[in-house]
């Protein structure tokens, strides 16, 4: 099996459905409550994890019920959790608003999430043996640049996705091999909202970048060759929260299994095609059975 280490955040997801986001200062009456494991670092595994990849988790959790909960889910979802590190400390959360067009708004307390600063030996050892790291911003910096600099001493592809948007130290981006923001992500980065410009502008600092776009699709740029554009499918949006990492987790997986950039977008892009027709998270996400027959069925992009 293909071996993926995910270096990122476990959160517990508080979901409030409401016809939409209140304003400042404002209440609206919601129609439903969930608690949902997540976290851009677990969602990610559990993507990668149900698309048929091997592996294994490397964050912290707390000593609380969300921990247990965050835990179990991970395993249960075939995720190894070895290196998921228990801490006296509550687990993160992430509180979020679903409006009835699909959309969110989250607001994340990093709790446990914050002491994972620096890796064990350990840590190195499992990111070492790995096809590829997929890192997030959800844990301190200090945290993720010991793990791209670990997969950068041993030659094993980096993924980053620049989520929740900061600005990127160069000593961070000098050790990153692809680079997945989102559009909104990439205008930040790059100061310019057009995508391809934005995706343009980061080739100066990355090798090789994607852009997801939303209902947009996809968009590819690499040092020395073509664009890459890959359409979403046209779907019915229940819920966007696992899109993103639903996409990133698929396309890790596609690609070191070898495939060709176009064909894993195509992949990845059926793969959050799916989730956004589900409630929640990890719930969301489908496994490679499901993301195989969205694609030998014409019901993915680019067919």
């Amino acid at each position: 099996m293909t071996g993926i280490v995910v270096l990122g955040s476990t959160n517990m997801d508080l979901v409030a459905y409401a016809p939409r986001a209140p304003r400042l200062g404002e209440t609206v009456t919601g129609r439903e409550f969930r608690t949902i494991p997540g976290g851009k670092g677990a969602n990610q595994a559990i993507a990668a994890a149900r698309a048929g990849a091997d592996v294994s988790m490397i964050g912290a959790v707390g000593s609380d019920e969300f921990g247990a909960r965050l835990r179990d889910t991970l395993e249960h979802s075939g995720v190894d959790t070895d290196l998921l590190r228990t801490v006296d400390t509550a687990s993160g959360t992430a509180h979020i608003v679903v409006d009835d067009e699909g959309g969110n708004a989250i607001v994340v307390i990093p709790g446990a999430n914050g002491t994972v600063d620096h890796l064990t030996p350990g840590d190195e050892a499992v990111i070492a043996a790995a096809d590829a790291l997929l890192l997030q911003l959800e844990l301190p910096l200090a945290g993720v640049l010991a793990g791209a600099e670990a997969a950068r001493r041993h030659g094993v592809r980096t993924i980053l996705t620049p989520a929740p948007a900061q600005p990127l130290p160069p000593e961070l981006l000098a050790v990153v091999d692809l680079l997945v923001p989102n559009e909104h992500e990439a205008a930040l980065l790059a100061a310019t909202a057009d995508p391809h410009a934005a995706a343009d502008a980061l080739l100066r600092q990355v090798p090789e970048v994607v852009v997801t776009l939303g209902a947009e699709g996809s968009l590819h740029l690499a040092r020395g060759a073509e664009p890459v554009r890959v359409p979403a499918p046209r779907v019915r949006t229940v819920d966007t929260t696992a899109a993103g990492d639903t996409f990133v987790g698929a396309l890790t997986v596609a690609l070191v299994e070898g495939r060709p950039m176009h064909e894993a977008m195509v992949w990845a892009s059926a793969a959050a095609a799916l989730s956004v027709q589900r409630q929640g998270a990890s719930s969301a996400m489908p496994t490679r059975p499901e993301i195989d027959k969205a694609v030998d069925g014409g019901a993915a992009p680019g067919r």
